[in-house]
């Protein structure tokens, strides 16, 4: 059994999901913060545009090995203590950034914000540990649309502030947004459990993992740029399979393993981080085409010659819909299980899609195509945590969130890739420019329904164990003479 819960801090269950769900909202909007600037940066960086690139880069790479050891040390020591610290860097990178004027600094603070994307699954796992069980799963639903409505709100707030103040103002309005979370986190969040006798932590593996992560991830998002048969992209390909080959086998042999990966071998859990790659990879295919075909000229024939400003305006509702919807998901998970709701969530996103080849050519309807996308995406995201959470350890439920997490963050990183080298090989002549064809853009839409529709079936299969079946604890340790 874990260490009992404290008392719930002042405000009470809402007040902890307000604060939680406040915070996933941050974490999103550091992601969309510097989507108006991109074109901008090599000019205010003095740096050239494949540099600039890694201000990018460096978040997504941080992102994705803090959140698996921010999700273990949350496990170990309280996911309150692990939320506070993860605003930490969000509000030194956000500092550093704002007093940029090179390209380093900024790359490194973005870095900085990157190892604070681990709030949303420790947020999640908390709210098992604080909240009764009728109130559960419309939370978890809330805080993992959370993700949505930040995005969706950082489009036009970093267009708007872009376009009439200094761009240093976003970096300073981060800064003090992560500041109010860490404080509002220490003032209402309560404690949460933490496992009893958690063991030492795996820095063998967290190392191991974090270098394999970022050969990957480095590989394909870099590798268009590279050329996906160079030497370079080819070996962090090979370092990755290597790495990540050595990695398991120290994970299942080492006595405190940052990963258990017999809790994540188990069906309900392989089969959700499985759908969880193929939701990730949908989910971001349409916010990488709808942009585009919002902004590009109006005489290409596609485009709808829309300013920044207009498409961040136009992608927000969609975003917003996300909550709307979360209470809907969490009483269809409550009705029929998580396992439907992520099913029917990734249907939906497949209907989105494919109205998108009829309504591609206005505004209106591609705020319709948005809406619907974004309607399944919160219901396939609400669903996740609920199906990882009914098959792992209480003890491990952070680890759990953060690992699932981190699968949607691949298939988000492998959709940029796929849909870029399609949008990259199926292009026509606009003036002296290269731009995307229509043709590009509708096979980019058809494969992100088709991967929603594998999303739906593996879905469907996943083995959910009985409501009535607790879920065993973690193993004894191994007796003496195992790895350590």
């Amino acid at each position: 059994m874990s260490a009992p819960t404290p008392a719930a801090r002042p405000g009470g269950a809402g007040g902890i999901v307000g604060v939680l769900a406040l915070a996933g909202i941050v974490a999103a909007l550091m992601q969309t913060l510097v989507v108006p600037l991109i074109g901008d940066l090599p000019a205010l960086l003095g740096t050239s545009a494949s540099d600039a690139s890694w201000v990018i880069t460096a978040t997504l790479l941080a992102a994705a090995v803090a959140t698996p050891v921010a999700g273990r040390l949350g496990d170990m020591y309280g996911k309150r203590r692990l939320l506070i610290a993860s605003t930490v860097p969000l509000v030194a990178g956000s500092v550093v950034c704002a007093l940029s004027s090179s390209v380093a600094p900024m790359v490194v603070g973005r870095g900085l914000q990157g190892l604070g994307m681990g709030v949303v699954p420790l947020g999640i796992s908390l709210l098992r540990d604080v909240l009764p069980p009728e109130k559960l799963g419309s939370s978890i639903a809330l805080m993992s649309a959370s993700m949505g409505v930040g995005g969706a709100l950082g489009l036009p707030f970093s267009a708007a502030v872009a376009e009439h103040a200094s761009w240093r103002v976003l970096f300073w309005v981060a800064a003090a947004l992560s500041l109010l979370v860490g404080v509002l986190v220490w003032l209402v969040a309560p404690t949460g459990r933490i496992a009893p006798a958690a063991g030492r932590f795996d820095v063998l593996g967290a190392l191991g993992l974090g270098g394999g992560l970022v050969a990957l991830l480095l590989a394909v998002s870099k590798g268009s740029g590279w050329g996906w048969g160079s030497a370079t992209t080819l070996g962090l390909f090979g370092a990755a399979v290597v790495v990540l080959l050595a990695w398991g086998r120290w994970e299942l042999r080492t006595r405190d393993p940052l990963v258990d990966l017999r809790v994540t071998a188990r069906p309900q859990v392989l089969m959700t981080n499985a759908a969880s790659v193929l939701v990730g990879f949908s989910m971001y295919a349409q916010s990488l085409v709808i942009p585009q075909l919002l902004q590009l000229p109006e005489a290409t024939g596609y485009g709808l010659g829309q300013s920044m400003m207009a498409m961040g305006l136009w992608m927000a509702p969609a975003g917003l819909m996300m909550m709307a919807l979360a209470p809907l998901g969490a009483k269809l998970s409550a009705a029929r299980g998580p396992k439907v709701t992520l099913a029917v969530g990734s249907l939906v996103i497949a209907v989105g899609y494919l109205s998108s080849l009829l309504l591609m050519g206005t505004t209106w309807g591609l705020l319709t195509v948005t809406l619907v996308c974004n309607t399944g995406v919160g219901l396939a995201y609400g669903a996740m945590p609920a199906l990882i959470m009914g098959a792992v350890p209480q003890a491990e439920t952070a680890s759990a969130n953060s690992f699932n997490t981190l699968m949607r963050s691949i298939g988000s990183s492998v959709s940029a890739a796929v849909i870029g080298v399609v949008l990259a090989q199926l292009t026509t002549d606009f003036g002296s420019h290269a731009l995307p064809s229509e043709n590009g853009f509708r096979l980019a839409l058809l494969i992100g329904g088709g991967v929603a529709l594998v999303a739906a079936a593996v879905a469907a299969l996943i083995p959910v164990r009985p409501l009535a079946a607790p879920v065993a604890e973690p193993r004894p340790a191994p007796a003496a003479g195992t790895a350590a």
